[in-house]
């Protein structure tokens, strides 16, 4: 018998001996995404200098990669035999997927492609001390435990997106989030190049792309809601030249992830504009925009345009590889075609019946020449404005209503909608988190993202390809802070895209989460730890009303105080929920056995005379907004002041809504407080005026409410009477004006707690 055969023995008859006082639910590997399907089997194989690796061609990229992975972690070379082993399994179905299967005398990978295997890799990886990553792991063995698993992804498309127009960032740093995707068994990276506030890409016919579209005068300070707006004055930009795409692109590749190069049209050219007038529909010069928002300066659809852009698609082509090519197609004011004679006298000679169908004819002037060249498109929603592109993709950011139009017209779709999918929202309430653009969006609500549109039946379904998460950078400055709205909510969108809906468990998730930090930790990866966080809910039951505390962590402990005192471990332990029978603020903290984990949460809970009252609205909040439902809007809970996505406000698109509280007898109301959010760079206005009534007809008074920038406005309607119900009438302000961002389609409303004293 050999050393390793007697170690592996001995290790086998330890497993076998903790096993006898271990709880009878033996602990399944902590991975993410989640597997299909994993069974642990007896024993553990022994990973040391005696180990060898053996693949031929057809496993390339994945077996360079684990050889490399283990002689960075724990610098040893794997040795030239079959004690691990890459096999072609042509009987596994998906392309993507794989076996794994640890023996203790051997670890086999099947796969029907080098994809699969690299997959497999992955999930080996995982496996292994979260020291291999940074090369720190000290010990010269390690024991992985025996097991197979049976995996393949649930969609083909698993993507990430980055905006670079905003802001850059360094090749190595892009090669890292790279590295980052392929770990979680993404497999696209949607680059996002052009944008109003720089131009990305060397194109080397147009130089002064590089040289002045690449560079802006100076960058917004603060929020695009803080008025007036502020500069810092300093110059900005760059631009990745060819020969660094080419690097960034082979990187990819040896981590089977796919880059798709987005380049913007019509709309979001002010950069390449500023570079070639010529390009707009007025000819004047202008400059690279220097701040955030939708611009009117877009193509002009003249010949000397296409011209150019056929140019800039030849050179990206030859750097991309990919079937697709993004060409935007969102965000383009229609206001310079309007009155453009050349836009006019294109839509007369192509027989359009308007702008909206001038964009279409734009988009597919576009496509039916990247066709010519083996290229597919994929365009933001808006392409669906004045008919959809013979042959295009479409990828769902304004909620599902585009998705679910393209499926039912048998066109391919990508979903990434804003309430779920776009990581430069906040994920926390907590006012000290970095600043972001607005909305809210918590690890659990992407986590719990269905990609799949209820609406769709399964044969539409069918076209739905997968999704992505969005990180927009107007906001975002650095690396740093890049990870930390990335991170863990990629974490949450790999298994959204990868695992079978029936695997999926958000408490399990978050442990899962809890050790995969400590992966990310050694990664040098910086994220956001928002496990050991507290929510909170108002319960009215029996005319009483009790507050109850969350944590997703179930073997951690809350404490909590209601004087506004921090907690500390000597305060009271939350069992049940609490009683609440006036104003009261709470303070609550996780806790283990030595200190507080996380932040602290804090809730100021308003007990006015509406709480635990009924209401009723004539219209269902938007889904992707509906927080606690028209109870939350009498709660005794107001909203964040930024995060108008929480669970506190209430989201309606276009809907003119109507509000019937019923205080259950005669009661004395001297006045009725209420607010909106007013974040006109989200879409989201406040309404003209409130109309509101406390007889038995309804509705009988009104207040006009002023136009104003500021980003949420409180309301007050002096009553000063006696009634058993109140009815609020609140118009929606109606379609968004030219030249503000989202013009043209209608506002959204927001409102909070309706406060009755």
């Amino acid at each position: 018998m050999s050393f390793k055969t007697i170690v592996v023995t001995c290790v086998f008859i330890s497993f076998l001996f903790s096993c006898q006082s271990e709880s009878p639910s033996v602990k399944i590997p902590q991975i993410i995404p989640v597997p299909y399907n994993q069974t642990l089997t007896g024993g553990f194989f022994l990973l040391d200098s005696d180990v060898g690796l053996s693949y031929d061609d057809t496993f390339k990229v994945s077996g360079d990669f684990l050889q490399n992975y283990i002689l960075n972690g724990m610098d040893m070379l794997l040795r030239d035999t079959n004690d691990i082993q890459f096999i072609l399994d042509d009987s596994i179905e998906n392309a993507e997927g794989y076996i794994l299967d640890i023996q203790p005398y051997n670890i086999i990978i099947k796969a029907k492609t080098d994809q699969g295997a690299f997959y497999a890799v992955q999930t080996l990886r995982q496996l292994l001390p979260p020291e291999f990553e940074s090369g720190s792991f000290s010990d010269e063995t390690v024991s992985l435990r025996c097991m197979t698993i049976t995996d393949a992804p649930q969609f083909s498309y698993r993507g990430m997106h980055l905006d670079v127009g905003r802001h850059m960032f360094s090749v190595d740093f892009i090669k890292k989030y790279i590295d980052a995707l392929a770990m979680l068994k993404m497999n696209t990276f949607h680059w996002h190049l052009t944008e109003d506030q720089g131009w990305r890409i060397e194109i080397k016919q147009y130089p002064k792309l590089q040289d002045i579209a690449a560079f802006r005068t100076e960058t917004l300070i603060g929020h695009y809601s803080d008025q007036p707006h502020q500069f810092d004055g300093k110059p900005y930009g760059g631009f990745y030249t060819q020969d660094e795409i080419k690097s960034i692109v082979a990187y990819a590749e040896s981590r089977h992830v796919t880059i798709i190069p987005e380049i913007e049209l019509p709309g979001h050219a002010q950069a390449a504009i500023a570079a070639y007038p010529h390009l707009g529909c007025t000819g004047e010069q202008i400059n690279v925009a220097t701040k955030w928002g939708v611009f009117e300066h877009i193509y002009c659809s003249k010949e000397e345009t296409f011209e150019f852009l056929e140019h800039v698609l030849d050179e990206v082509i030859a750097l991309f590889p990919s079937k697709y090519i993004h060409i935007g197609g969102d965000e383009a004011p229609k206001t310079q075609w309007k009155v453009c004679v050349q836009c006019q006298e294109r839509i007369k000679t192509e027989g359009l019946k308007d702008e909206h169908e001038l964009q279409n004819y734009f988009i597919t002037r576009i496509e039916q020449y990247l066709n010519s060249k083996g290229k597919q498109i994929i365009g933001w929603d808006e392409i669906l404005e004045g008919g959809l592109a013979p042959n295009a993709t479409v990828m769902s950011w304004r909620g599902t209503k585009g998705a679910i139009e393209a499926a039912k017209q048998q066109h391919k779709v990508i979903m990434t909608p804003t309430s779920h999918c776009y990581f430069d929202y906040y994920q926390s309430t907590n006012p000290d988190e970095p600043t972001a653009i607005g909305g809210f969006l918590p690890l659990e609500k992407v986590y719990g993202f269905n990609p799949i549109p209820s609406e769709l039946n399964t044969d539409e379904a069918t076209y739905i390809l997968g999704a992505q998460g969005n990180i927009w950078t107007e906001y975002i400055t650095n690396e740093d802070h890049l990870e930390y709205m990335a991170f863990p909510r990629m974490l949450a969108m790999s298994e959204v895209v990868w695992s079978q809906n029936q695997n999926k468990s958000y408490n399990g998730f978050a442990k899962r989460v809890e050790q995969f930090n400590k992966r990310l930790d050694e990664l040098d990866i910086n994220y956001a730890n928002h496990l050991y966080e507290i929510s909170g809910e108002l319960l009215s039951e029996n005319k009483s009303t009790s507050y109850q505390l969350l944590t997703i962590l179930d073997d951690k402990t809350i404490r909590y105080t209601l004087n506004g005192s921090d907690p500390n471990t000597s305060s009271a332990i939350y069992t049940n929920p609490i009683p609440i029978n006036s104003t009261t603020k709470l303070k609550a903290a996780v806790f283990d056995d030595e200190q507080r984990l996380g932040r602290i949460f804090s809730e100021d809970i308003t007990f006015h005379k509406a709480v635990g009252k009924s209401i009723t609205i004539n219209k269902t909040p938007h889904p992707s907004y509906s927080g606690s439902g028209a109870n939350g809007l009498i709660n005794g809970i107001s909203g964040s002041e930024t995060r108008y996505g929480d669970k506190e406000w209430l989201g309606f698109w276009g809907d003119d809504i109507e509000i019937t509280i019923d205080l259950g007898e005669d009661t004395e109301i001297n006045t009725i407080k209420t607010r909106f959010h007013n974040g006109n760079g989200q879409w989201i206005y406040a309404p003209n005026k409130i109309e509101f009534g406390f007889s038995s007809h309804g509705i009988d008074s009104s207040i006009t409410i002023p136009r104003t920038e500021k980003q949420i406005m409180d309301i007050i309607i002096e009553a000063n009477v006696n009634t058993r119900k109140i009815y609020l009438r609140i118009p929606n302000y109606g379609t968004i004006p030219d030249g503000k961002q989202g013009a043209g389609n209608k506002a959204w409303t927001f409102i909070d707690e309706i406060i009755v004293n």
